[in-house]
């Protein structure tokens, strides 16, 4: 089934409260008829917000095409996190990688979140960034590999802004009595993800971009120039940006073959007024770390935002709101009774490493997908080299692609078992605390 509509209508937001705290601009009109454009950019996500923001201010004639709305997505959707570095940790890079390779992907993630923060300063206040993100750990295990990673940062990269707390400490700042310790990211951060997704497309469209809704591309026919065809009209472009992430059509084998689309659930609660500080002692975003991991924080009405991955099928469920209720209750018993508000899910990408998937499609077409959780800053990078690429600067987009991020056995037709498996198992492993 069509990603783009196996659980949404046409181009509606879901019933979340990042859109009903959000000014949703009126609906942009589709594409009909032929034009053309120096750029092509398929999905208006912060991908290709970024991509055709970063183009339209050097000049170029960009067009961007959305099968639904800006922000649609997981842009639109997710827990609002901005996280240091990747999925896969710097230590694991290094063994991996070397260690020029890895700083040199840490310096990008860094400049993620710096574009970010500068971004909500300055152009885009109402996406609140907040800085304070914490990792939080079940196991002296857990807690020592996160000790070990902040020992890394510092002594090789001079991070200065995480730190390890100890388990009395932490269930001071998250009061779960769950934890037994974990890291907090002063660095790291949480925005309101829907209104800072349609502040990048109002900045693209003061740039000079022109983006087109409810305008879904049903084939890609490469070239000098490529054609890109949607069911009203086409775009003729000398480059194209693949920015779809986990909506992204089987329309291009080489990236759906490396991303696999997975759901996600978030669920916001009734208003907790002073409740909230039994729950929080600082306004900071919280991810655990079991595999299948919880994420949650406060909105700004002081809702708890309380996110993971309670199924693995193609389909949400029917019941996200009971699925997530069972595990806020879980780690916050002191909430019990309080009632859900909101609930939706959404897709992000997934790779085999569980690190962004950067390709060069075709001489002129390129991709970037697949952050694994880490999108809210990484996207708006991914667009920002993608749009180096196109205008002739590849070096930093090479960085990413050199990841050389492998295709899952048995390409896209066996990606969907295959990680489903590996997450079932894990979720079984935390929930044995194996």
């Amino acid at each position: 089934m069509n990603p783009l509509y196996r659980n949404d209508r046409p181009g509606e937001y879901p019933d979340s409260w990042y859109v009903a705290s959000a000014d949703i601009p009126p609906t942009r009109a589709p594409l009909k008829g032929e034009v053309s454009a120096d750029v092509c950019i398929v999905g208006a996500g912060y991908t290709g917000l970024s991509a055709a923001r970063h183009l339209a201010q050097k000049g170029l004639d960009v067009v961007v095409l959305d099968a639904h709305r800006a922000g649609f997505g997981a842009s639109g959707r997710n827990g609002g996190q901005v996280c240091s570095g990747y999925d896969s940790d710097q230590t694991t890079l290094i063994k991996k990688i070397g260690r020029a390779h890895a700083k040199a992907l840490w310096d990008l993630a860094e400049e993620a979140k710096s574009d970010l923060r500068s971004l909500c300063q300055d152009h885009i206040p109402e996406a609140r960034y907040t800085a304070g993100l914490v990792h939080s750990t079940y196991t002296v295990q857990d807690a020592a590999h996160d000790r070990a990673e902040v020992d890394l940062l510092r002594q090789e990269y001079g991070y200065q802004d995480a730190r390890m707390c100890d388990a009395e400490e932490m269930r001071a700042l998250v009061k779960s009595q769950q934890f037994e310790g974990g890291l907090l990211d002063m660095g790291a951060g949480h925005i309101h993800p829907l209104r800072y997704a349609l502040g990048l497309a109002r900045l693209a469209e003061q740039a000079g971009a022109r983006i087109y809704e409810r305008a879904e591309v049903h084939r890609i026919d490469k070239g000098d120039p490529t054609i890109v065809a949607t069911g009203q009209g086409r775009v003729k472009a000398r480059h194209v940006i693949l920015a779809g992430n986990g909506y992204l059509p089987n329309i291009e084998r080489k990236v759906a073959a490396r991303v696999l689309p997975v759901n996600s659930f978030i669920c916001a609660t009734e208003p907790l007024g002073d409740r909230a500080d039994a729950v929080f002692g600082q306004d900071v975003a919280v991810n655990d770390s079991r595999f299948v991991i919880n994420y949650f924080r406060l909105s700004e009405d002081k809702r708890l935002l309380f996110g993971g991955r309670p199924s693995y099928s193609i389909g949400f469920p029917d019941d996200i709101s009971t699925l997530l209720h069972k595990r806020i209750i879980d780690l916050f018993p002191q909430l019990a009774g309080i009632k859900i508000d909101y609930a939706w899910g959404g897709s992000l990408g997934v790779t085999m490493t569980r690190l962004p998937a950067v390709i060069r499609v075709a001489p002129n077409i390129v991709s970037a997908s697949g952050y694994a959780g880490h999108g809210v800053a990484l996207s708006g990078l991914a667009g920002k080299v993608m749009a180096e690429a196109v205008a002739g600067q590849a070096g930093r987009f090479d960085t990413l692609a050199d990841l050389n991020v492998p295709r899952f056995p048995g390409g896209s037709a066996f990606r969907a078992p295959i990680l489903r498996l590996a997450m079932t198992w894990y979720s079984l492993r935390d929930r044995l605390g194996l």
